[in-house]
């Protein structure tokens, strides 16, 4: 399965203009997967009643992609509903079937948790025989929530993760992807935001034993997963048996 990331300069609050930038980076690639950094749309921007889907833009827009090119689209974007305000990932198949997380860890330091509400639910979904854990940015620093119980085979991790604190993102993504045996796909944005927050180069995808798989063309980082030589890599080193047991309250 081919993954296909896009390190996006995300327009601060302008939806159409990061829709246009995303087609025209996009348009000739070829991908089973396609992921879009964390609030793709807007930005990662506490401005929720202004910037939040109103009316499923963003989902709207990742339909069209996947529609058109056959494809998953995946990313997060801010949502309005129920008076609420959500920071969501969605994961769109080439039939339109949705299947959405709502990020569980909101970053207080920049207070997130004050505007937004945290999701409930933990959410794997299947895709062409993967399993596939959904992640949004800070629920990186969260080893317990990501714990692998012999349940997923893929991490995708989307961010707006800041330049001034990428090493810890950089090492927990290999971290996660030790720790669970699993791949580990993480995507960041690029440039500068509203506020004035620089975001480097910093999109990877890492095997289960840390070896970074990925390769980057421009904007455009790209990963082959490969389902069977992740079960012989488990089945030699079977360390997910001695993990501890323990349940989440969500």
């Amino acid at each position: 399965m081919k993954i296909t990331g896009l390190n996006l300069d995300i327009s601060w609050k302008n939806k159409e203009q990061n829709f246009q930038q995303i087609e025209k980076e996009l348009q000739n690639q070829q991908a089973d997967i396609f992921l879009l950094p964390e609030m793709f749309s807007t930005g990662f921007c506490m401005d929720a009643a202004e910037v939040s889907d109103k009316n499923q833009e963003s989902l709207e827009f990742l339909k069209k992609l996947a529609k058109e090119q056959d494809a998953v689209f995946c990313g997060s974007a801010p949502v309005e509903e129920n008076g609420k305000f959500y920071n969501r990932m969605y994961f769109v198949a080439p039939d339109l079937k949705t299947d959405f997380y709502d990020k569980r860890h909101l970053f207080s330091f920049s207070g997130e948790d004050k505007v937004y509400t945290p999701g409930k639910e933990r959410v794997i979904v299947h895709y062409k025989g993967f399993r596939i854990l959904l992640q949004v940015c800070y629920d990186l620093r969260f080893p317990v929530f990501a714990r692998n119980n012999d349940d997923y085979d893929v991490i995708l991790y989307v961010a707006n993760w800041p330049e001034k604190r990428v090493e810890a993102w950089e090492h927990l993504l290999k971290a996660r992807a030790i720790e669970n045996l699993s791949f580990v796909f993480g995507l960041n944005r690029i440039g500068t935001d509203g506020n004035n927050l620089f975001y480097k180069e910093s999109s990877h995808c890492f095997f289960a034993d840390g070896k970074e798989i990925s390769e980057r063309q421009g904007n455009i980082v790209n990963a082959e997963l490969n389902l069977e030589e992740l079960n012989d890599f488990r089945n030699h080193f079977q360390f997910l048996n001695d993990r501890d047991s323990f349940s989440i309250e969500l």
